[in-house]
């Protein structure tokens, strides 16, 4: 055989040794022999398959599986007996053509992706990786370390991911990527150059493994985000973060990125955040020039409140590229754990932030021993899933409109009186005849315009802080 023969049927047992044994087992020799002839075979002819291959060869045949050696030599055998049929229809079985070489419809096969759609991996393609993952984490670590990534990797003809993937995902504290880490960058592959993962995908065998037509049929295409905005919902799980920010300011906020070499750094980060319960991937990209496409799904302007230059870029970036748009946006405030200077700017970052109805600036810093807190990525995410909504406040100034509200309606005397006016008027255990009575409804009527007067006196109070 071929060198290039040899290097496709060797890639063929890789992709069927579903366990990573290094052997083809019967459950797996009965899958492959499924896949490629669309019948097993007999326990009988299994055993005499493998005694053929004892026969000629010591290494051919162990734990009753059968080897790599053994799988090799079972085609050299098939072509010096002239049955050449049986290993093309293996090789073309799994996507080889003619020159051996894997075809452009298998590898990229036609998927339609409209306007204003994202793609997404579904739930088994989710379940496929898992159980690649798992093949190849050995030590069961739930991490992969550099040669079970390599060893993951030899169906390829390329190595798919740079050193830069350990800057984009979680990794442990040895640097490797994790279960969570692995799964985070096949979602950034496929949000970002789906075609690309479907090349993956193709060199992994989904198609053949999950016994589907393409690999398309891992991906789904989600709806136009205007409809979204209609419907005033989302079954989306990937949303797309861009921050922005004066050069210097969001890149010293990341002391890790500093201390590793230029190319391995990333622009891209991805994790896991939960929302109301629902897991979802916020995908955060560093955006250097605003020449780059801006195309998100919530936007951070980063400043920082040691620079008294810093927050006059953000706003005009804001009031030039997002003031108009239906994206939200966030204020951060960077290095929050430094001396807050004065901003060199018409209006302070809280009133510029309450003019514009954006949420109060967020601080936020990586100069602290514990982790970084991680509520403003859920709180990001929440403005992403539902950009139509007005969010409770971020804020606890006491001074903003919705801190007015919260300490009215959490103030004593209101909670007396709604308690009050909650036993006299919905008592579970009052009379039927009370109901009809002139003294029940007079009640009401003194209740109802108890908080007709406290809405009233809310309505002043606000109007007095503006």
């Amino acid at each position: 055989m071929k060198p290039s023969c040899i290097k496709s049927l060797t890639r063929i047992f890789k992709v069927s040794d579903l366990d990573n044994d290094g052997i083809l087992n019967d459950k797996e020799l009965n899958f492959f022999q499924r896949t490629c002839f669309n019948m097993p075979l007999a326990p009988q002819a299994l055993e005499d398959v493998k005694n053929v291959v004892r026969k000629n060869m010591t290494d051919g045949v162990e734990d009753n599986g059968l080897t790599l050696k053994g799988f090799l030599f079972l085609h050299t055998l098939f072509i010096q007996r002239g049955r050449h049929e049986t290993t093309w229809t293996v090789l073309r079985r799994f996507g080889y053509d003619d020159d051996l070489e894997l075809h452009q419809e298998y590898l990229f096969p036609l998927l339609k992706i409209p306007a204003d759609c994202t793609t997404e991996l579904n739930h088994n393609a989710y379940l496929f990786l898992q159980s690649v993952f798992d093949k190849h984490d050995k030590d069961r670590d739930c991490a992969l370390s550099p040669e079970e990534v390599k060893d993951l990797f030899k169906v390829f003809p390329y190595m798919p991911w740079g050193p830069d993937v350990n800057n984009t995902v979680c990794t442990n504290d040895q640097g490797w990527i994790t279960y969570q880490g692995y799964l985070s960058q096949w979602t950034l592959t496929t949000y970002l150059d789906v075609q690309r993962c479907l090349e993956y995908l193709g060199y992994l065998g989904y198609s053949i493994i999950c016994e589907q037509e393409s690999q398309a049929a891992a991906i789904t295409v989600t709806r136009n985000k205007r409809i979204d905005l209609q419907k005033k919902q989302t079954q989306r799980s990937v949303f797309r973060c861009n921050i922005l920010g004066a050069r210097g300011e969001w890149q010293d906020q990341l002391p890790k990125q500093r201390k590793i070499r230029e190319d391995h750094k990333s622009f891209y980060s991805i994790n896991t955040t939960y929302v109301y319960g629902q897991e979802k991937y916020l995908l955060v990209r560093l955006c250097i020039s605003l020449s780059e496409d801006l195309a998100c799904d919530v936007v951070c302007l980063v400043y920082d409140v040691n620079n008294p230059r810093s927050f006059e870029y953000c706003a005009k970036v804001y009031k030039q590229y997002f003031m108009d748009s239906k994206t939200p946006c966030m204020m951060i405030a960077s290095k929050s754990d430094l001396h807050e200077a004065r901003q060199h700017y018409s209006l302070t970052p809280l009133d510029f932030c309450r003019k514009n109805k954006l949420h109060p600036p967020q601080p936020w810093t990586c100069n602290t021993v514990d982790a970084p807190n991680k509520d403003l990525y859920t709180k990001l995410t929440t403005m992403a899933m539902y950009p139509h909504a007005k969010l409770r406040c971020m804020c606890t100034c006491n001074r903003c409109t919705f801190c007015i509200c919260q300490n009215i309606l959490r103030s004593q005397l209101l909670t007396n009186i709604k308690a009050k006016f909650y036993s006299v008027v919905l008592n579970r255990h009052m009379a039927q005849a009370d109901l009809k009575s002139s003294t029940f409804w007079l009640r009401a009527s003194v209740g109802a315009t108890v908080f007709a007067v406290l809405g009233f006196a809310m309505y002043r109070a606000i109007l007095k802080q503006r």
